[in-house]
């Protein structure tokens, strides 16, 4: 379980594609501390398990489910990734509950600056995900914990604004129209949902 709250932008150093899996070794520092083999880090808001530590990175493995719901297949050498360790006991929850079980992608479709804000508006909402969004609730993107800001369901679009903070410490301060980002709904809708019908 996760909180959305990004503890670090960490750099892909390697891509070992092989058949079965793909093998990412992630440059960083801060998620590192604490962490043994076995531990959960999610990683653009996938959940993955550590299967190599070494000096200022760490090594996971994405399975061909994993890569066919997030953008984890198109990784390169020097992207840039959002990183969370497992929410530990104590830890206040400054986001929502995230458990790092990627829905699907979506599509970047604008981004526009507005004063010292930036909006980013989201396409291509798959499926019946679109139902689960809601203005003023949760979303993450990439892992990072959002609020909704507008929802547009028949062009199956949504927004959210990033203040400048968050511009800063996660990597959708950067992201371009065209970019593939994932997305996780909370699991409470998709709960209430479920026992409504």
């Amino acid at each position: 379980m996760f909180t959305g709250i990004v503890e670090e932008l960490g750099k892909i150093a390697q891509v070992d594609t092989r058949e079965g899996a793909t093998g990412l070794t992630v440059s960083c520092g801060r998620v590192l501390g604490g962490t043994q083999l076995g531990d959960s880090i999610a990683v653009n808001g996938v959940c993955l398990t550590v299967t190599e530590l070494g000096a200022g990175n760490f090594s996971c493995e994405a399975v061909p489910e994993t890569l066919r719901r997030s953008n984890l297949g198109g990784l390169e050498v020097g992207s840039a990734v959002n990183l969370e360790r497992a929410l530990p006991a104590g830890r206040p929850m400054g986001g929502h509950y995230v458990q790092g079980h990627v829905d699907g992608t979506v599509q970047v479709a604008a981004v526009v600056r507005e004063g010292e804000a930036v909006n980013l508006t989201f396409q291509d909402v798959g499926g019946r995900l679109i139902r689960y969004l809601v203005p003023k609730a949760y979303v993450a993107l990439d892992g990072a914990s959002l609020t909704v800001v507008q929802v547009d369901d028949p062009r199956r679009e949504f927004l959210v604004t990033l203040i400048p903070h968050t511009q800063k410490a996660i990597t959708l301060g950067q992201a371009t129209v065209g970019a593939r980002i994932n997305m996780e709904i909370d699991i409470l809708a998709k709960y209430v949902d479920r026992l409504a019908r």
